[in-house]
């Protein structure tokens, strides 16, 4: 992945920060601020954390990146990519990708409800692999 051009195709300015802060996100999958800001530390000692959150607030306006909002967790940021629902474990936090045919269920929903879907997140959650084998 070409993180100076994805920069510039959501038309911001390549910076290193930024260039950083994709390729950390791009590393975990998910990213909580707080990790990440941990992170991109290492590599820039100088970086606020008001910094960072501007950065990270101006890739989610441009959409480059997607806010992935967790009930009564902080929030996880990913790089943008096509529609996909995400599973989050209960005892650890962890939060992986699944893949699933969104716009079957965007149709289904427009048909059944009237509204035209805009967006559709859906979350699912339980206990992982790893987790359930702890218990």
């Amino acid at each position: 992945m070409n993180y100076e051009t994805l920069l510039r195709e959501h038309g911001l300015k390549v910076t290193p920060q930024r260039l950083g802060i994709l390729s950390a996100i791009q590393e975990e999958g998910h990213m909580g601020i707080d990790d990440l800001f941990l992170q991109i530390k290492k590599k820039f000692p100088s970086i606020s954390l008001a910094t960072l959150y501007k950065n990270i607030n101006t890739m989610v306006d441009v959409e480059l990146l997607k806010e992935v909002a967790l009930s009564g967790l902080k929030s996880r940021y990913e790089i943008s990519k096509a529609a996909h629902a995400h599973l989050l474990c209960e005892k650890c936090g962890q939060l992986k990708d699944l893949d699933f045919d969104l716009k079957d269920l965007s149709t289904k929903i427009e048909y059944d409800s009237h509204y035209r879907m805009k967006r559709i997140d859906l979350m699912l959650s339980g206990i992982c692999p790893d987790c359930q084998q702890q218990d």
